[in-house]
């Protein structure tokens, strides 16, 4: 489930994306709609967000949009529960007032396109290396960061298995591997600054699109899944945001 804030400009300014700005924002709402420790919980917290868009620079009085995902109807709805219209919305220097705001569900249609919105984060774990040939150079206690270098099936494989312990722990089903994509593009790499509890971290991100030709129950149902908790990691500073095309 989604909901929508339609932002009306209350002065000119640049629209400015930065992922913590708008993760405090985020938060704020998510504290004022009766779930104030959410963003505390550790594991998964089952929710992401788009950026402003437009994303270009605003005039007095322009509208912009933006979106908060979930699977979870009552997080959605206790947001919905805490706006009101006409409130001011202050994003980090950004200054908008609340023209109105809506929930609404997004579903798949016969022939899927899903398209990336903001960047998807992958990790590699340092166990797989030798199983994509990650170069011994390149290799990092842990984990690295997905990049195009590296074999897409390091990327599919890994969105995947997120996406199915994220819908297994939401919905207590024990579903095992399962390969839930078909037909990919990637777009391009972007490179990432996030901020965790005051302190700054870099990563790599990518966009892409995806599509299917046909689409099973199970496929449709953890890939609709995505489509409101988001793709890869680090949903909740919102990366792996990603719509219907």
């Amino acid at each position: 489930m989604r909901i929508i804030l339609r932002l009306r400009a209350t002065k000119s300014q640049e629209i400015n994306n930065e992922s913590h700005k708008l993760q405090g924002f985020v938060y704020d709402l998510i504290r004022r709609s009766g779930f104030p420790g959410l963003h505390e919980k550790s594991g998964y917290k089952f929710f992401c967000f788009s950026g402003i868009f437009p994303q270009k620079s605003v005039a007095a009085g322009d509208m912009r949009n933006f979106i908060i995902s979930s699977p979870s109807s009552e997080l959605v709805k206790g947001i919905g529960d805490c706006l009101r219209q006409g409130e001011a919305i202050n994003i980090g220097e950004m200054q908008f007032q609340l023209s109105d705001f809506s929930v609404f569900e997004v579903r798949l249609g016969e022939k899927p396109r899903v398209e990336c919105s903001t960047p998807v984060i992958v990790r590699i774990p340092e166990k797989l290396y030798d199983r994509y040939c990650i170069p011994l150079e390149e290799r990092k206690r842990r984990y690295v960061y997905w990049r195009p270098k590296y074999p897409f099936e390091a990327f599919l494989k890994q969105v995947s298995e997120n996406l199915i312990k994220k819908y297994n722990d939401f919905y207590g089903t024990e579903i095992q591997t399962y390969d839930l994509f078909e037909q990919f593009v990637f777009r391009k790499q972007v490179n990432l600054r996030f901020v965790v509890e005051g302190r700054s971290y870099g990563a790599a991100g990518s966009l892409w699109e995806f599509l299917w030709t046909h689409m099973d129950a199970v496929q449709r149902k953890i890939i609709e899944f995505g489509l409101d908790t988001g793709f890869g990691e680090r949903n909740s500073l919102g990366f792996g945001f990603v719509n219907v095309g």
